[in-house]
């Protein structure tokens, strides 16, 4: 059995669009860019995100865009919007969107970490 050790990315999301940083994301977090990638098997590594303040959001959508959930019930729909949003909220959301709905999603999720003073 091979041991794995997972090395720390530190990534500096200033001035970086959301949608491309959240993909970079993913992929080290899938393992994609290693050589030793099996889609089966859970080889990413650990992401660690500096000036997430600055991140930047192209368009209007610091203003337009929403996030909605719903709880089933009638009257249950929810919305938020993104200026509403702690940027490390935002950035994990985009990111959790990219990887595949599986068992394995909270897992990866899990080896984002986020700068101290930048955790709200």
């Amino acid at each position: 059995m091979i041991k794995l050790t997972r090395k720390l990315h530190k990534i500096d999301a200033k001035n970086q669009p959301l949608g491309r940083l959240a993909s970079k994301i993913a992929v080290i977090l899938l393992g994609k860019n290693r050589v030793d990638y099996l889609p089966y098997l859970d080889r990413g590594d650990i992401v660690q995100i500096e000036n997430i303040k600055e991140i930047k959001l192209s368009g209007k959508k610091e203003s337009q865009k929403k996030y909605y959930s719903y709880s089933g019930y009638p009257g249950g729909l929810k919305t938020k919007k993104i200026s509403d949003m702690p940027p490390a909220k935002i950035l994990q959301k985009a990111v959790k969107d990219m990887l595949p709905p599986t068992k394995r999603r909270t897992n990866l999720l899990k080896r984002i970490i986020f700068s101290k003073s930048e955790n709200a």
